[in-house]
């Protein structure tokens, strides 16, 4: 299996006069496959977050099995991001997302066939269990798209650049809502009694057609291409240099000890990274099944809701990575200071209405819902991409993954398994709903002030790399 994810030799030189027609359109094709490579991800790994409310409803799992179940997710996708990472750093990125998207469907595709029985905890075990597959396999969806950005995009233009690309996972997330509705419809019509497990089949079929595109349009390399670096074609040779040759495959001692653990600034991302998790999974993950146990959505209305958070957040990402570029000259600290008090404003108010200390007849209570929800959408995928660049600029891009997958470790693990599933899901059925959603409000807060402790680091790692 090793051998055959090795990256690819260099290819052939291309003649002069056809490198930069060849490059633009194979940027352009790469971009494209790793664009709806990684949203293909977002079709098979929160699909349990919408069929939950149902399931709970027929007796196969209560609420904080629920949550124990989709924390293994998030627990097994923060370590396989991490390990991956380094894995994906020697790999070709091509091979790698598309197997892990094809074995990503078909675990998810299994989890929608089996029969479950009566007993919650068994049926729990099963669904933990291929949750953690699922997990495991959605961490070959980051790291390729990682080393592609590195390998293809040059560093001034890679903010910009990632904040296009991370729109990908809110597409993958928004189409979940509408493809799981199509999926439930689908058994619907043939007449069974469980259409939630469309919720998981549907979704997957689509992802394996997908990763069939994404093997025609990835390439690893463009050396592998036969065409020069992206730093000589652009005549970009800013950020992190790389100790030997920028596409050697290093020691993973290098990797980890030289890159990632001895890197001051990477931990304070990563630290600051549980905080814009926690807030991104403990109020888009648990929205479905907390607008139906409040009564504020039918079981439709709360997908809907789910995939306009998701959409919204779209625009907001290509909004705070162009601000990010034109305003802070790339500097991602400041902006992402200011999304988490935007979060923090939209988390409050999620919270006020669906506790009722903002009183309102149905209608407009759920537009206030709907308000929130944009508000957060919109705000909370900007730290969401910009933590994953602060991290491939702290670093050359040979360690890309690596460094990717450890600022995603401390996110998917703390931020989303530990705070957004085990911490929230339990304080909702130890305590209640309302105490819950408080607890990822206190989360934005501490949010502001992790991100604003990177500010003077990266003034001062912008004058250095002047």
């Amino acid at each position: 299996m090793s051998r055959f994810l090795d990256p690819p030799k260099a290819g052939k030189p291309l003649a002069e006069d056809k490198v930069d027609k060849t490059y633009k359109a194979m940027r352009t094709k790469v971009f494209l496959g790793a664009f709806f490579g990684y949203a293909a991800y977002y079709l098979v790994r929160k699909n349990l977050s919408l069929a939950a409310p149902d399931m709970i409803h027929d007796g196969i799992i209560d609420a904080g099995k629920a949550g124990l179940a989709m924390s293994a997710v998030s627990i097994a996708y923060a370590f396989s991001k991490f390990i991956m990472g380094s894995v994906s750093d020697r790999s070709d990125a091509r091979k790698f997302l598309c197997v892990g998207l094809v074995l990503s469907a078909l675990t998810m595709i299994l989890t929608g066939l089996i029969p479950f029985g009566a007993n919650t905890a068994v049926n729990t075990a099963i669904i933990f269990t291929l949750m953690l597959i699922v997990g495991w396999l959605s961490g070959f969806g980051w790291p390729p798209c990682g080393r592609i950005m590195a390998h293809w995009f040059s560093q001034n233009e890679r903010s910009f650049k990632m904040s296009v690309w991370n729109v990908s996972h809110t597409i993958g997330s928004f189409s979940l809502g509408f493809l799981a509705i199509a999926g439930v419809m689908i058994f619907d019509a043939f007449g069974s009694t469980q259409s939630w497990r469309g919720d998981f089949v549907f979704p997957a079929v689509i992802a394996i057609l997908i990763a069939v595109f994404c093997w025609w349009a990835i390439r690893d390399t463009p050396e592998s291409c036969g065409l020069p670096s992206v730093q000589d074609w652009r005549k970009d040779w800013s950020g992190i240099k790389s100790k030997g040759s920028a596409d050697e495959k290093l020691p993973f001692k290098t990797l980890f000890v030289d890159y990632v653990f001895k890197n001051k600034l990477l931990w304070v991302v990563a630290i600051s990274n549980v905080a814009v998790y926690m807030v991104r999974y403990g109020i888009g993950d648990w929205a479905p099944t907390y607008l139906q146990e409040k009564s504020i959505m039918t079981a439709a209305e709360s997908k809907i809701a789910f995939s306009v958070h998701n959409i919204v957040g779209a625009v907001g990402t290509l909004a705070c990575g162009w601000a990010t570029s034109k305003i802070f000259k790339g500097r991602c600290a400041p902006m992402n200071v200011i999304c988490m008090f935007f979060c923090l404003l939209g988390v409050l108010l999620y919270w006020m209405v669906g506790s009722g200390i903002i009183s309102a007849a149905p209608a407009l209570q759920k537009t206030l819902i709907y308000i929130a929800l944009c508000l957060i959408g919109f705000f909370i995928y900007g730290p969401v991409a910009l933590t994953g660049v602060q991290a491939l600029n702290l670093v050359p891009k040979n360690a890309a993954g690596t460094a990717a997958g450890f600022v995603g470790l401390f996110g998917y693990l703390l931020g989303d398994a530990v705070c957004s599933k085990i911490l929230v899901g339990g304080i909702a059925v130890g305590s209640s709903w309302d105490t819950a959603m408080l607890s990822v409000a206190v989360g934005a807060l501490i949010g502001v002030f992790l991100c604003a402790l990177l500010i003077q680091s990266e003034q001062k790692l912008a004058k250095s790399n002047a």
